[in-house]
C-alpha cells in the first residue's frame, strides 16, 4: 500500500512538473510555454532521468526481466539523448534549463531515494511501477507539450521519432508489471 501511495505521489509530482507551471495558482494552471532550447533541455533531461533509473535497476535487481528491461531503457534512452545532442550541436543551440527540467530532476532525486531503499522483489515491483508511471507522463508531455510547442521542424521530427519508442517501452513495462501483481 505504501508503494502505491509513493507511486501515486511520484506520478502526481511528475505530471505537475511536466504539464503545469509552478508559478500559477491551482485555478490558473496551464501548460508552460517553452522555446526550442527549453524543449531540448526537457527532452534530454527526461531521457537522462530514465537512464538513471535503469542504472539503479541494473545494480540492484536479480530479476532477468527487470535487468533486460533496464538494459533496453539505458540503451534506447541514451540513443535518444545522442540524437538530441547531435541535433542541438548541428543547430548550434544550447539547451536551456527551465522549471520543467528542474522539476524532473528534483522528482528523480526523490524517486531514486525510494528505489535505493528497496531490495529484492519489492525493488523490482517499485522499479517497474515507476517505469509505467514515468512513461505515461513522459508520453503525455511529448504529445501535449513538447511536440505542439516545437518551432524547429528537426526538433519536432526528433520528438515524433522518439514517441513510438516511449510507447513501446510503456507496453513492455506493463507486461512486466503484470508479473508483480
Amino acid at each position: 500500500m505504501k508503494t502505491l501511495k509513493n507511486l501515486a505521489l511520484s506520478g502526481t509530482m511528475l505530471m505537475t512538473a511536466l504539464l503545469f507551471s509552478s508559478n500559477v495558482s491551482a485555478q490558473e494552471q496551464k501548460t508552460p510555454q517553452l522555446n526550442d532550447a527549453e524543449i531540448a533541455s526537457v527532452a534530454v533531461t527526461t531521457n537522462q532521468v530514465d537512464v538513471g533509473y535503469a542504472e539503479i535497476a541494473l545494480k540492484k535487481s536479480q530479476n532477468k526481466d527487470i535487468k533486460n528491461f533496464a538494459t533496453t531503457m539505458k540503451t534506447d534512452h541514451n540513443a535518444v539523448i545522442k540524437m538530441a545532442v547531435d541535433l542541438v550541436t548541428k543547430l548550434k543551440v544550447t539547451p536551456q534549463t527551465n522549471e520543467v527540467s528542474k522539476s524532473l530532476l528534483a522528482g528523480a532525486v526523490k524517486e531514486e531515494a525510494l528505489l535505493n531503499a528497496k531490495s529484492g522483489s519489492a525493488f523490482d515491483k517499485a522499479y517497474v511501477d515507476n517505469e509505467v508511471a514515468y512513461h505515461i507522463y513522459a508520453i503525455n508531455a511529448v504529445e501535449n507539450m513538447l511536440i505542439p510547442q516545437s518551432k524547429n521542424a528537426e526538433l519536432k521530427a526528433l520528438l515524433q521519432k522518439a514517441l513510438p519508442i516511449f510507447k513501446t517501452h510503456l507496453e513492455h513495462a506493463k507486461m512486466i508489471q503484470k508479473k508483480f501483481k
